[in-house]
Formats: structure tokens, sequence, C-alpha cells
């Protein structure tokens, strides 16, 4: 529970560095190229084509990108995983939650770039989203994971519900 304990302690203690930079965050790239630098980023204003190229490299169906960006805009919080190689910045990680503003988020469309999976970035990404939840004083944040995901959040903290499933779900003809 290390993971969520830094999340609620005064500290702001994290297994990750980070450096303020305006609105992203800096860790030193892990097993990049020369002066590679990992920055995170709340700016809503993404290239839909990288983003989609992003997601097409971890194999996801592809979306409509007008809905795509519907999506994006009425998130509560977007929060991006960019490397940063001098002036090129290349999308490699995206997150984003919705919320009722007071209580509860759920986290969607968490995606790293396989190239950068395995390196602690998606915990990177995972840290800066939900710290960013907790700064706005949300404490209720659920996710809906993929079978083969699921232990990796499960090593974050988060548990299937303990008191049996309440979630149902209606899906159109």
């Amino acid at each position: 529970m290390g993971f969520w304990k830094s999340l609620f302690s005064p500290t702001e203690a994290s297994s990750v560095p980070t450096q303020a930079v305006s609105d992203d965050y800096a860790i030193n790239a892990i097993g990049s190229e020369q002066s590679a630098r990992i920055v995170f980023s709340t700016d809503r204003n993404i290239d839909l084509y990288e983003l989609e190229e992003l997601c097409d490299a971890v194999g996801w169906s592809r979306r409509p990108l007008r809905k795509v960006k519907k999506a994006i805009q009425h998130s509560f919080l977007v929060v991006t995983m960019w490397e940063q190689q001098g002036s090129r910045r290349r999308l490699i990680g995206f997150s984003r939650a919705t919320s009722d503003h007071a209580f509860n988020a759920t986290i969607w469309d968490v995606v790293v770039h396989p190239s950068f999976q395995g390196k602690g970035l998606g915990k990177a990404l995972m840290h800066q989203l939900i710290k960013k939840l907790r700064s706005e004083d949300i404490s209720n944040v659920t996710l809906f994971a993929d079978p083969h995901v699921v232990n990796f959040y499960k090593n974050l903290g988060f548990m299937p519900d303990p008191e049996g499933i309440k979630g149902m779900f209606w899906y159109p003809d």
C-alpha cells in the first residue's frame, strides 16, 4: 500500500521524483537514450492522431475521433505522458478520469506505449493522475480493467469491490 500512502501523506512522498515545470512534471527517462526526459501534463490540447497512434500501438480498437475529442473535453482530468528529447516531444502515455466533482472519480483509457512499459512509467502516470484527483479532494477512485492488466492495478493498491460486485452495465442491443 506504499503507492496509496504516498498519495495521502502530507509530505507528498513518491517513489518517482518529480520536478514541477508549469503544469508538467519531469523524471529522468528510464532506459532511454541521451538526455530524454519524461514529462507529464494536464493540458487537454492533444493531437488526436498522435493519441490514435498510441492506442494503435497497444492494439486498442479505433474509436471515432470526434467521440474521443468529446470524451477528452468532458473529462474531469486528463494526464498525458511525453518523451521529450530537445525540442521533440512524443506522446507515450495517456489517462483520463470522469468525476462528480465532489466524491467520486472513475479512471478511463490508461495507455502506455509498449516501448515504455515495464519501466515504472505506467505507475508514474497513475501516480500523477491520482495525486491530481486527491488534490481536488476526490477520495473514491474506481476504474475498469481488462483481465490482462488487473495485476498492474492490484499492485497499485486497487482491489475488487470488497462487498462484492455492485456494478452493473447496460448495453444497447
